[in-house]
């Protein structure tokens, strides 16, 4: 299908007409014709994936090993799980009729956390099914809106199948004219199946706050067109504009931007709105009806000093609240960062290994309530579902963190736009090519802090942040990067010390000797505590005995669970290090060969090649590999 037709097919969808008896009839078969704005919202969201936690390490220590719900239509949105349940929730409870259907949705949460992009989505969502109206009505009139519960519910509960409850709607000044026009001749009626629409306000729609001095509620409720007062008095219903948001959004959605920096008296038409399902235009015919959803957003700023009002108790009582806070894990923050990249021109620029990962560290260390006794850095790994438990014995359990840090953490730090303008610089730092580093983004994020002139003590905790948690560990990063750059067989010199490390400690600890299958050599006690002193001694093992014991144990339960084979080298925390301290004890091999300097042999220039292209291999530009090995040289001389 060529780009043309299928961009016609998308919007080839026609206003179907039918009768009020072929309307009736389509209800018997499809309880969707008549489904609330909230079953239709539930419908187009879609049945959730069940994941159980138990089954992944890590989301086991994020969630507590329970089954979580993640919906397809949502899958953009990271590290948002619980805000969507709740989303979801409010649907669920509204399309059951609950006392939600009578509730505006809210979604609180601090500048740039993402409730644009969620109210944006539903909108999305809400286009997704059609819904029926009587045609010609200017305020999408349910054709169920024609029949009175208590004299037609009986015969259209047994005949068509429609629940009472789907009965109690108005019915607009409009089509009360016009019934008046028919004389009750309900038969003269036609329906339309009309297709939600962004972009042409219909069944959803925009409204903003304007300026204080002079908004009225017509926004919301319209207003008399005075180009009609020519033809009809100004209290007739065919002279009025139906242009307000709510009269746009029946049997849809309404999103009202900034809600609470609209004055009260503009808020007032949404209490009746949603309570009664209508609300006063501004003329003196009758009420217009209003069967959808209401969703609010704003900052916390302006919900606190609404909320503080004593005046506005009676609206508070009304109001669905769902907290969108910041993104608390790392790892989700740097799948933001990759989805505003793909979608910019960025996407294809080279980008060095750890740079988004710095930068969601220092994202997320900003949210976070620092902790009592225990290291706020921690903290952000174990938010990550990392497990520290064999490199931070101070470190607390996920829950323990939470219950600590209390439930508004995540609405204050550095927003994901922030960090994304910090982004953007870093890509442009280097006028000679567009790529990204950890480098350019220390640098240019200790500028911008100064720049944002942040309130003194914030400051000075931004800057520890950098200094002392992310340059120290970058340091330890980029240092491995370089020495495994150097080494061209790492991970099988690794698994090699590994596999004899395990094999030496075993018979150390059976008190056995050891004869190597290859040379036939024997080893005895004795020789075998030297070989693994060797390993031990770099990393400055205190107690060697109680190391090799814990090492043999690990190895021996991993094996049960792998067949008889041994784990990768990389697998126990402890002993990584350990190894890493053993292969890259002595550095004066290293130096010569990751320096830029001029070259003493061509052996040596074949190596230092050899090096280049493999960090190069790793996703770094030349100029990087110069830039980074640079930095980390004068680092290593620094400290």
């Amino acid at each position: 299908m060529s780009l043309f037709n299928h961009y016609i097919d998308r919007y080839r969808r026609e206003e179907e007409e039918y009768s009020l008896e072929e309307y009736l009839n389509i209800c018997k078969e499809d309880h969707m014709a008549y489904a609330s704005a909230a079953e239709r919202m539930l419908d187009a969201i879609g049945d959730p994936q069940l994941v159980d936690t138990r089954e992944d390490a890590r989301l086991s220590r994020i969630f507590s090993n329970k089954v979580i719900k993640i919906y397809p239509a949502f899958k953009d949105f990271y590290g948002m799980e619980e805000t969507i349940e709740q989303i979801v929730s409010y649907f669920r409870h509204a399309a059951q009729g609950l006392e939600e259907k009578k509730q505006i949705l809210y979604l609180l949460g601090p500048v740039g956390g993402g409730k644009s992009s969620l109210a944006e989505k539903l909108k999305h969502l809400m286009e997704r099914a059609p819904f029926y109206a009587i045609q010609g009505s200017p305020v999408n009139d349910s054709p169920l809106a024609l029949f009175s519960a208590e004299e037609d519910g009986d015969i259209l509960e047994q005949e068509y199948g429609i629940p009472r409850r789907y009965l109690n709607k108005a019915l607009s000044p409009w089509a009360v004219k016009r019934l008046h026009e028919y004389n009750g001749d309900i038969t003269q009626f036609k329906v339309v199946k009309r297709w939600p629409s962004v972009l042409g306000q219909v069944g959803v729609s925009k409204t903003e706050p304007g300026d204080e001095n002079n908004q009225d509620i017509s926004s919301l409720v319209g207003k008399v067109d005075i180009r009609k007062l020519e033809s009809y008095s100004q209290d007739d219903p065919d002279a009025y504009s139906y242009s307000g948001g709510l009269c746009l959004a029946n049997q849809g959605l309404m999103e009202f931007v900034e809600m609470f920096k609209a004055p009260i008296k503009v808020l007032h038409p949404l209490l009746t709105a949603t309570q009664e399902g209508n609300y006063k235009g501004t003329e003196g015919f009758g009420a217009i009806p209003f069967d959808g959803i209401v969703l609010a957003h704003s900052n916390e700023s302006e919900w606190q000093a609404f909320r503080n009002n004593k005046n506005n108790e009676a609206f508070l009582d009304r109001i669905y609240i769902v907290k969108v806070p910041y993104c608390l894990r790392v790892s989700d923050e740097v799948k933001i960062y990759d989805k505003l990249l793909h979608n910019s021109s960025l996407s294809e620029a080279p980008c060095a290994p750890g740079t988004l990962q710095m930068l969601a560290q220092f994202s997320v260390l900003t949210r976070l309530k620092e902790p009592e006794n225990s290291s706020v850095f921690s903290k952000m790994r174990i938010y990550d579902g990392e497990n520290l438990k064999d490199t931070d014995p101070k470190a607390k359990s996920f829950q323990e963190y939470r219950d600590y840090a209390g439930v508004d953490e995540g609405m204050n730090g550095i927003s994901t736009r922030f960090a994304f303008k910090i982004l953007s610089r870093v890509f442009n730092f280097d006028h000679t090519e567009v790529a990204a580093n950890s480098v350019h983004l220390l640098y240019v994020l200790e500028q911008q802090i100064e720049q944002e002139q942040f309130p003194p003590e914030m400051e000075q905790r931004y800057i520890t942040y950098l200094k002392e948690y992310l340059a120290p560990r970058y340091a330890e990063f980029i240092e491995k990067e370089l020495q495994t750059a150097y080494l061209e067989s790492y991970s099988e010199y690794g698994q090699n010390i590994f596999d004899r490390y395990v094999t030496y400690a075993d018979m150390w600890i059976q008190d056995q000797e050891f004869r190597d299958p290859d040379t036939g050599e024997i080893l005895d006690r004795a020789q075998l505590n030297a070989e693994l002193e060797k390993i031990e001694k770099p990393a400055g093992i205190a107690n060697p005995k109680d190391f090799r014991h814990e090492v043999v144990n690990f190895v021996l339960r991993a094996r049960a669970q792998n067949h008889g084979k041994n784990p990768t080298w990389t697998s126990y925390e402890k002993l990584r290090t350990v190894i890493e301290k053993r292969m890259f004890s002595s550095t004066e091999d290293l130096l010569p060969v990751i320096s830029f300097n001029a070259k003493a042999s061509s052996e040596e220039q074949k190596k230092h090649q050899e090096f280049v292209e493999r960090m190069v291999a790793k996703g770094y530009t030349d100029k990087q590999v110069r830039l980074l090995a640079e930095w980390y040289l004068r680092a290593r001389k620094a400290s």
